[in-house]
């Protein structure tokens, strides 16, 4: 039981913590637009750890005349905080911040039973903004007990033209000079990755070890009660290690050992819900088909090789195809679309983008189209994707070439992948 005096201390300094970022140099993010302020729904920021997610709320309240007041459940000092005890929290903000018409949360998910809370908030007309890195705990608890009143913002780490941003790299001007910095900063990007305090920081090996245990022991495994934690953690490194790959249960189970399939779906399903991994459907127009096969990316190109034993080497082309996932990723949530992978017996097309039952694009990634069997391998799974599914608009992203290809009787776009990033817009 924390006292109430001690909660005056901490979340005093909590409010002074946030007040400093008006000195921080910020990077607005397309994200920020989906936060209503206006709206009585609680407004949930969801995301892995450290992708900027309380920055993201704070620069949405900045645009807005709301008076708020802001607690981080993250904080060791509140570690063990009950649900009981929220209301205590409140009366302690209310002193601190005099009257208040929104409440932010942090990592709210940290308190059981918050949503109940939330909820009471909700009746009382207050604002309500939540972050939390945890989707079943989150989204689970607020479609049981809020019946709907939430809108759900996924965020990710940095899009490459935000760290552009935050890196001061012109990303329009066209010269010479400055595509020659936009080609350097995206060869960072591809091996540091997205994740904002890394640009701010030298050991980027244990930044990201410390983040990936935190996600694996505090998000999962103590949530969760897992049972075998250090098969569960080989797991989680081996999947990071070979992603992206198509998840077999079976093939998991036998590997580690579990006692069946089930626990290695679990699993899984754990790591995505942690935002550890993403999931990508395979593409089909058949439920029961796309609801197996999944394949699995790492959040960011960071957690590819970033921790210890990875055993990783450059992997560009698997760097390449796991930042064009992030990206449409982001996009797709943004503009209501959804991205699959098609694979066939005769071949594969790493991305089809639908918008409803339509596919409106078609995407491959390869480093480079140089040798003459990838070359007709990329153009085959582009040919394949637009027979199966009668798109027309297909795209081979790669490293730096730029070209347009006519093959069978359709055009086929070349186009760099840090160009193609920049031209989403996000």
């Amino acid at each position: 039981m924390i006292d109430k005096r001690t909660l005056e201390f901490i979340l005093a300094d909590q409010q002074e913590e946030m007040e400093n970022k008006e000195h921080e140099m910020l990077c607005h993010r397309k994200e920020e637009t989906l936060v209503d302020m206006n709206s009585t729904q609680a407004q949930v920021v969801i995301g892995v750890r450290r992708s900027g997610k309380s920055t993201l709320c704070y620069q949405a309240l900045q645009n807005t005349d709301v008076k708020y007041a802001y607690v981080d459940f993250d904080d060791e000092r509140l570690a063990g905080l009950q649900a009981d005890q929220l209301n205590d929290v409140l009366e302690t903000l209310y002193k601190i911040c005099g009257d208040f018409t929104c409440l932010f949360l942090d990592e709210i998910q940290n308190v059981e039973g918050w949503h109940l809370f939330v909820n009471r908030m909700l009746r009382k007309k207050m604002h309500v903004i939540v972050t939390g890195s945890n989707a079943k705990l989150l989204s689970g608890e607020l479609a049981t007990h809020l019946s709907g009143r939430n809108k759900e913002i996924p965020l990710y780490p940095f899009s490459f033209r935000e760290y552009c941003v935050m890196k001061q790299v012109d990303t329009d001007r066209k010269t010479t000079k400055a595509e020659a910095f936009r080609r350097t900063a995206f060869d960072d990007y591809m091996r540091q990755g997205g994740f904002p305090e890394l640009l701010s920081i030298s050991d980027n090996k244990t930044y990201v070890k410390t983040l990936v245990d935190n996600i694996l022991k505090r998000d999962i495994e103590q949530r969760y009660k897992i049972a075998y934690k250090a098969a569960f953690e080989r797991l989680a490194h081996h999947l990071l290690n070979i992603s992206p790959t198509i998840v077999v249960p079976k093939t998991l189970a036998e590997v580690f050992h579990f006692k069946s399939e089930h626990t290695a779906k679990n699993y899984v399903e754990h790591l995505k819900q942690a935002y550890l991994l993403i999931g990508v459907e395979k593409y089909s127009q058949k439920s029961k088909v796309r609801a197996v096969q999944e394949k699995v990316y790492a959040v960011d190109v960071a957690m590819m090789s970033q921790r210890d034993n990875a055993f990783a080497g450059d992997n560009l082309g698997h760097r390449l195809e796991t930042i064009v996932l992030i990206h449409l990723v982001r996009k797709c949530k943004m503009d209501d679309l959804d991205v699959y992978y098609l694979n066939e017996r005769y071949g594969e097309c790493d991305f089809v983008v639908c918008k409803g039952n339509i596919v409106i694009q078609a995407i491959q990634v390869s480093y480079d189209i140089v040798a003459e069997k990838t070359r007709k391998r990329e153009i085959g799974g582009l040919l394949l994707a637009a027979r199966q599914t009668g798109c027309t608009n297909l795209l081979l992203l790669t490293d730096h070439e730029s070209a347009t290809i006519e093959e069978d009787g359709r055009q086929i776009k070349v186009q760099p992948v840090y160009e193609w990033c920049l031209d989403l817009g996000i």
